[in-house]
């Protein structure tokens, strides 16, 4: 009788020992990194009192959806995404992308929405891109800088689907290539919504918001707003095969580039209101802009800019 009963305790013990075990490695919502972290901690989920020491082995045990969160400043990347996941920084956490790599590269499902916020993603002058979105649902940008790539800032380029993209109070400099660059391919249809920010010292060929749709037979539309695209090849720029190409470019300002705004070809429109553009070489160029009676043009070497009255404005 006792070994019977001594045989059920332990059979009962072992079996909370495999749940426990098993608890402690399932995926946890949120997850945590620190400076003083160590990788290793995955063991117990990136708990905030056992924190991991990157981004890339964080997102190993954070749920589908879930967030992971900086807890100091450091350097915790770089990292692929290949699900819906949050990261969250503070000043001072960075991401560093490696020698001919990317920051970070997002390879999500066609649902599934991701959200950066508060990073420093840094290139060094030898890093490739900031942020590379092959596919997804949502991508947003909020609170971060991004420099110093030999290529993009901000390269938004699905192949299928239909993709958005939102950027708000971000700073994009010095890099290679463009500053922020939607260029869908195939099928693929993106919608960009740029707000706040401030695309300054990117490459002499490059622009500092640039919407492509020539590689893809979907729309490509994008709307920035109290944005300043300066001392760049060229300020804001679209072009694309359809007139389901366009960028409204509204209370922005275009200075300091070679063109300040300029859209190729007629198809590809940009459509300029409570803009100032001036400093350039080229205040607009190309056949594709309109800008309205309400825009500050002035102090370009050549303005260029046919201006028509406001629709709708009485």
């Amino acid at each position: 009788m006792d070994s019977k009963c001594s045989l059920a305790k332990s059979l009962c013990i072992a079996a909370m020992t495999v749940a426990m075990t098993a608890t402690a490695h399932a995926a946890a919502l949120r997850t945590f990194v620190s400076g003083f972290g160590d990788d290793s901690h995955t063991s117990t989920n990136c708990s905030h009192a056992q924190p991991c020491r990157t981004f890339a082995m964080a997102v190993t045990v954070t749920s589908a959806g879930g967030e992971i969160e900086a807890l100091d400043p450091a350097g915790y990347g770089p990292i692929t995404i290949s699900g819906p996941l949050t990261l969250v920084g503070l000043p001072g956490a960075a991401i560093n992308a490696p020698s001919g790599g990317n920051g970070i590269t997002i390879n999500a499902g066609p649902n599934d929405v991701i959200h950066v916020q508060g990073l420093l993603i840094e290139g060094g002058g030898v890093g490739s891109n900031g942020i590379v979105f092959n596919s997804g649902s949502v991508l947003t940008i909020q609170d971060c800088v991004i420099r110093s790539m030999t290529g993009q800032g901000v390269s938004f380029v699905p192949t299928t689907g239909t993709s958005s993209m939102s950027v708000s109070y971000t700073y994009v400099d010095n890099n290679g290539g463009n500053g922020i660059l939607v260029k869908p391919s195939g099928s693929a249809s993106a919608t960009a919504v740029i707000d706040h920010v401030q695309a300054q010292y990117n490459a002499p060929n490059a622009y500092g918001i640039a919407l492509d749709g020539t590689l893809t037979s979907g729309s490509v539309n994008g709307t920035a707003t109290n944005t300043i695209s300066s001392n760049n090849g060229g300020g804001f720029f679209a072009q694309g095969q359809s007139l389901q190409n366009s960028l409204m470019v509204l209370q922005s300002v275009a200075s300091y580039n070679h063109t300040g705004v300029q859209g190729d070809p007629a198809v590809a429109t940009v459509i300029i209101s409570q803009t100032t553009i001036t400093n350039n070489v080229l205040g607009c160029g190309g056949i594709g802009v309109d800008t309205y009676s309400d825009n500050t043009v002035l102090r370009n070497v050549t303005d260029g800019c046919n201006s028509r009255p406001v629709i709708g404005k009485e």
